[in-house]
Order: C-alpha cells, then structure tokens, then sequence
C-alpha cells in the first residue's frame, strides 16, 4: 500500500495495528495540507486588501492629472502605480478559484493547476520588479513637492479580513508598493510547505513541483538591491542601515581555516562566528572583528606579493574525503531501502555532515584580501572567481556612497551582532547534508555547452569565457573559450563537455584578457584578467535532460552571452560501443591498430602526447579543461581516415582540443586500456582497510601511456598527479557495457563513489614508477594490447 510509512514496535509489517497507524499518518498529512491551504487563502484576502487599497486612490488621481491643477501628472501615476491592476486581477481570480475549493473541502480534489497558473504570471512581478526603484523614489519626490499626495501616501485605508474586528488599518504607499515584493517569497515558502504535505502520488504533486520549480528560479533571478533588509541599528549619519549581502566564507586566521558567517551592511563589513549555545536557547552570533567600508580597501595586485602565500590542501586529499562522503551516502541510502533504524541513519548523516564540513572548509583556494587602513589584514579563501567579484563589487558600490570613519562603542557593536540572527538571508550552510530529503541531489552525467557569442561590449577587447559548476557546496571552473581579440561582438561558437557531480548550477564569466605581464599578480591563483561580466542559472533536470539542445541568453552588466546546453547522463556518455568501421582508430582495439600500425602505442596516443608536451606542458588545467567539442571532432575525423595533414592539423589546433582528442580515444576503446578482466580486482583492492590497493592489485603492475612528466610542472598547470588521475581513471578504467552492469550501478552517490575508487586505483600507478619491459611481458593477458 503506497504513502504508508514503517510500523515500529507492537505494529509488525502487514499487520491490521500498521495498515491503521499508515492511515492515520497519511489522513494527517492530508489535514496538514488543509490547514496550510487555509492559512494561505487567509493571507491571499489580506494581500488583495492592500492591492486594492493602494489601488483606491489611483482614479481620482488619474481623474486630477487633466484638469488645471494635477496633484500628478499621467507619467508620474504611470510610474508608481506600475502593474498594480494586472497583480490585483490576478490574485482576485486566483482566490475566487480556490476559495470554495478549502471551504468545500475534499482531499481528492486537484487545486495544483491554480498554483502552476499563478506561477505562469510571474512575468507581471518581473516588470512590477524593474520599475519597483523607480516608482518608489518617483513617490517620495512627489511628497515633497505636493503636500496633498504627501497625505494621500502617508495613511492608506486597507480594509480587515471579512472575520477581524478591526474594520480598517493605516498603512503607507512606501509599505503598501513592497507587498508584491514580499509575496512572492511568501507565496514560494507557502508550495514547499504544501508539497511536503501532498502524498507524491496525489494528482496535485507534480503540478506544485512545477509551480515552486518556477517560482524559485523567478526568486534566484530577481536583483536582490530591490529588498530592503529590516533596520538594524543606524549608521553614524543617522540614516538606515541595511543588510546588502551575507555569506559563509573561510577565513585564515593564525594559520588555520575557520567558517565565518559574513554581513555586509551599508556601511560596515562584520565577521562573526555563531555561537554554540544549549538546546533550545536562542542562537547567536558572536563577532570577530568589523571594518567600516569608508576604512576598508583591497590591496593592489604589487602589496599581494608581498602577503604569505596561501597553503593549499592537496588534491588528493580533497578527493580521498569525496569518495568517503559518496560511501556514507551510499549507506545512507541501503539504511532507507532496508527501513533501517533511525538512529543509524541519523548516526551515517553526522558523520557525513563532519566530512562535508571539513571539505568545505579546506576546498577553497582562491584568496580574498580585504585591508583596514588602521593597518589590519585580513583573508578570506574563495572557491570561485564569480564568489570573489560578487563580494568585492557589492563593496565597492557601496563605497561610492559619501561614507564616514567610525568606531562602534560595545553597545553599538552588541545591537548589531545580536541583529544578524534575524537579518540573515543565508541560514545553512552549503553541504548536502543541510538538504531536506526531499530536495533535488543534483545533476550527475555530462553536460554539453555550447558558447555562441555576446553583446553589449562599449569598446573592442580582447575576450573569453569560463564555466564553473558547483562540485560537493563548492564551485569549479571546468571550461574555458579562446580569446577572442579586438572585438565588442565575439563568436566563439565553442562546445564544451562538463562533468557534473551532483551541480545544480552553471556560472558563465566573461573576462578581458590582460596580455601586460608587469599587471601580473604573484599572489597564489590570482586571476588578473578582469571580469566584464558574470551570470548564473540554475540547472533544471527537467529542462536540460532532453535529446535537444536547449538554448538560453545570460544577462550580465549589460552584456548578453548566448549559449546552448544538453545533458547526457553518465552511462550514456561513457558507453563503450566498438566501431562498425575498422579501419580507423576511434573505437578499435588497440590489438588491432597496433598490429596495423606495426607499433607499440598506437599513432594517435603518440602524436597527442608530443604535442602536448611540446607546447602544453605549462598550460593551466591541461587535461582536465575542456577542449572544444567541434575542434575535437574534426582531429578525430583526421585520425580516423590517417589524413596526412595530420601534423599540420595538430600543430594549429587548440591544445586543449588535442588533449580532448586523446582523452575521446582512450573512452571510446571497446573495452577499457585496464581491461574487463581486471575490474573486479581493482575494485576489491582499493576496497581493502589497507592504505594502498598493492596487496591485492601491485602484481598486475602496468605502464600506462598518461603524461607523466605534465606532473613535473604542477606549480605552473595545476596539474598534480592526483589530478591526472582524476581526469583519467574513469577513462582507462570505466568496464564495457556487459561490465557495467555487474558492477555499477546507477544509483548517483554509489556511481559516484565508483569513479573516485577508479581515481584511487589509476594514482597508485601513477605514485610508482613504470615497471620494466620484462614484468609487463608477464601480465599482458590483463590488458587489451599484446605490446
């Protein structure tokens, strides 16, 4: 029987005591959905209230703005009543439709096409939005300048609710026109309470998924200047202070990592740190240190080099605790199937929350400094170029403002860290295991991207791209566009395939290229090139898990960037399928084209490797940043037809490209460089308590044909070996379809902990040094060469 939940104690399964008690709870939930239903059309009577009486003073307004003497004018009326009609008729008819269905109450009945159909007009909001600044100050202009609209703003009529008391309240135009604002976050709280409380199989659930679906990326995409944060305490000026920005950032502090929380107010940046306090009591945040912005300034990229250098956690490390977080949510998820204890799971959940938390806090790398001109530094470690320009842009927009020097008494300082527990905007974070279960895991597969062009440019530059998704509450960059030089309209018509670990998001920043070597900043992964623009989406399963190209426009500063996405899911993408056609290269066995070839590596493993390292060696992220895709095709056509423009072809291309090239070959092999055979073994090995997979797989020792020497140059390409490894194992090691099936499965966290320990098995190799020609002769039955 579907929606009922596990029976403990005296309830055995299948019992008449368990069937009851699931009803009971799931006659619950359904009483639960009522009274959120309820509660909502309470508040939806209220909300049209005040539609309505912001709207009341509209016509005679409109009635004055022809005569003789206008209290305002058209445009001015225009302006500040801006899309407040359409907003009313919208949620009029939406309560008239709902009403009698909660007073007529029935739980088989469907409302979830009313949801979705409200969630269909946010378009009215988006220009109720856009204009939302400027009729606000088109408002107060016009009460300083007329006394009677002055009035008229000042006490509005909003009528009570048909069962208050109260017959009116007073309320200000100022109050009245933020409404809307606030509604629809209210409005998108109110689905995810009512989906939580709706049986997924109730014909409603996939409407309000729909509806919050779009709803939350309307909130995400609303330019967050337009909220007014509630007052804290004010500014030394004697004008309002308001939240503008709050986050959890790593800060190094006496040589150590900690999470701080944040809050850039409109005039002072404060760090805190939230206290640990008994159950029940409520929390607070104690703070560390503040800095008014009018003192606070950012060190030029020549004071950055003399600043202690940023120690890095090793890659290795970072991956080692992925895949233990991938194995705790593995068992995490046996513990559900099996209806395990409580206990366990809530056990695996906060060992799982330890190990997050130390990835959070170790991952990033990127450095933010901020300086105080009384002398203090201090230093922030950022996952992501986007992270960085968002804080200091917020910054210095403030810091245009007419800002006063000022040092806050305990008093002052007390009052404002006791506001940020209300004031915050960001209440979890980032890790996985914050999410509620019913959340979306993210995305795990491929995803193609395809870079178009951009508008908008003022003046010619030389320009490119980056894409960065998010990796386990942490951004990565994962692609980059060639330059485009001298031009205020780039075509780089660029594809890309990006690899995705449960993202949700996908970054785009467009940067100005800097070919002044005497701007280049010594500080640890410091990007000089400037950003003329960044953007941001929200990665919607439903949207990008077609066969078809979707395509999609990021605004930016002004700038446009057109770019196309599809997604692929990992076992599509990573299929070995052999190729009908056995005369090339791309998906033949290296038996074959070896013994054509008359050679020990096959040509096109050869030829890309010199390449690479001939002129690739220094390049940052070689191997791991995508090529494009079109490039790689077009050196794939050439290799398998034995062009003899190879070389020529290979020495103009992108070396990126060719690094894609040979990464394509080695996954298109009909059967793994590490061989089906040998996969189990591996996978048990790496599975053992033991630090390192030898004793169980160090006989079957190899030399693979993986760049080795691009290690040697890590400090300049980023590239440790563990990266290559990363980059690699699943290509070499990832089994043939039949395989697959035996040993994977598709389940995301378990799929991914398969990858990591393909990771795991490919770095010891590549830890050890090549075994001699001899040994290797021993054990060629494990693999797919003779040679």
């Amino acid at each position: 029987m579907r929606g009922l939940l596990p029976c403990r104690s005296l309830a055995q399964p299948g019992s008449l005591l368990c069937v009851v008690q699931g009803e009971r709870d799931a006659g619950k939930g359904l009483e639960m959905r009522k009274l959120v239903l309820s509660g909502f059309l309470a508040s939806e009577e209220i909300y049209i209230n005040q539609l309505e009486a912001l709207l009341l003073p509209m016509k005679p307004l409109k009635a004055t703005a022809t005569t003789s003497q206008p209290v305002l004018t058209l445009q001015q009326i225009e302006t500040i009543f801006y899309k407040i009609q359409d907003i009313y008729e919208i949620h009029k008819e939406f309560y008239d439709s709902l009403c009698p269905k909660v007073q007529q109450w029935d739980s088989n009945v469907t409302m979830g096409h009313l949801f979705q159909k409200l969630a269909s007009q946010l378009g009215v909001y988006k220009a109720f939005v856009d204009n939302y600044k400027i009729a606000l100050e088109t408002a107060e202009k016009c009460s300083q300048s007329n006394y009677q609209f002055q009035k008229i703003s000042e006490e509005l009529k909003v009528k009570g609710p048909k069962d208050s008391k109260e017959s009116h309240t007073s309320v200000t135009m100022e109050a009245l026109l933020y409404k809307p604002i606030d509604r629809v976050t209210r409005s998108t709280l109110v689905l995810h309470d009512l989906l939580k409380h709706t049986p997924a199989d109730h014909p409603d659930y996939p409407l309000l998924q729909d509806a919050l679906r779009i709803s939350q990326n309307f909130l995400s995409s609303i330019n967050e200047d337009i909220d007014p944060r509630r007052t804290a305490v004010t500014t030394p000026k004697g004008e309002t202070r308001q939240l503008v920005k709050d986050g959890f950032l790593v800060e190094l502090s006496e040589g150590s990592r900690k999470l701080r929380h944040v809050f850039l107010f409109t005039d002072v940046l404060l760090c805190a740190k939230l206290k640990k306090t008994a159950v029940g009591k409520h929390q607070q945040y104690d703070c560390k240190w503040y800095v008014p912005l009018a003192d606070l300034v950012f060190p030029s990229p020549e004071e950055s080099e003399h600043c202690p250098q940023v120690h890095v956690i090793p890659d290795h490390e970072l991956e080692d605790m992925k895949m233990k977080i991938s194995a705790i949510k593995s068992e995490v998820q046996k513990e559900k199937a099996n209806k395990g204890q409580s206990r366990a799971i809530e056990r695996l959940k906060k060992k799982m929350f330890e190990n997050e938390f130390w990835l959070l806090l170790n991952s990033p790398a990127i450095p933010f400094r901020i300086h105080n001109r009384n002398g203090k530094s201090y230093l922030f470690l950022l996952s992501s170029d986007y992270e960085r320009s968002e804080w200091r842009e917020a910054i210095q927009k403030l810091q245009k403002k007419d800002l006063q020097a000022f040092v806050l008494s305990s008093v002052e300082l007390q009052v404002l860290t006791g506001s940020c527990f209300k004031l915050r905007t960001v209440h979890n974070i980032p890790v996985t295991s914050n999410k509620d279960d019913d959340e979306s895991p993210g995305l795990y597969g491929f995803l193609h991207v395809i870079v178009h062009s951009a508008k908008g440019f003022k003046q010619s530059a030389n320009l490119y791209c980056t894409l960065e998704v998010d990796s386990f509450g942490y951004f990565v960059s994962k692609a980059k566009t060639r330059v485009f030089r001298d031009t205020t309209e780039p075509q780089w018509n660029e594809e890309f395939e990006i690899e995705l670990e449960g993202s949700q998001s996908l970054r785009i920043l467009c940067y100005e290229k800097c070919y002044d070597k005497t701007k280049l900043n010594k500080d640890n992964n410091e990007i000089v090139d400037k950003i003329m623009g960044k953007g941001q989406i929200q990665l919607d399963p439903q949207a990008v898990q077609t066969k078809n190209w979707h395509m999609d426009v990021i605004e930016m500063n002004g700038i446009k960037v057109e770019f196309s996405m599809k997604f692929t899911s990992r076992d599509m993408s990573l299929k070995r399928t052999p190729s009908k056609k056995q005369t090339g290269v791309f998906g033949v066995k290296i038996s074959v084209v070896t013994k054509r070839e008359r050679s020990k590596v096959p040509y096109i493993v050869r030829q890309c490797i010199e390449e690479v390292e001939k002129r690739g060696i220094e390049e940052v992220g070689i191997y791991r940043i995508s090529g494009v895709a079109t490039d790689i095709q077009a050196l794939k056509a050439v290799f398998d037809a034995n062009n003899k423009d190879i070389l020529v072809m290979l020495s103009d291309m992108d070396i990126n490209a060719i690094a894609g090239t040979l990464k394509l070959y080695f996954r298109e092999l009909p059967e793994p460089l590490l061989t089906d055979r040998l996969y189990p073994a591996f996978m048990e090995g790496i599975a053992l308590s033991s630090p390192s997979p030898s004793k169980r797989v160090g006989s079957r020792s190899l030399s693979l044909p993986v760049p080795r020497r691009v290690a040697e140059k890590e400090p300049i390409n980023k590239m440790s070996l563990h990266n290559l490894a990363t980059v690699f194992g699943p290509t070499l090691l990832r089994p043939s379809e039949g395989e697959s099936k035996a040993h994977l499965t598709l389940a995301s966290d378990i799929w991914s902990h398969d990858v990591m320990a393909q990771v795991q098995v490919l770095l010891y190799y590549l830890q050890h040094p090549p075994i001699s020609f001899t040994e290797l002769k021993r054990n060629t039955l494990y693999f797919s060469t003779d040679v």
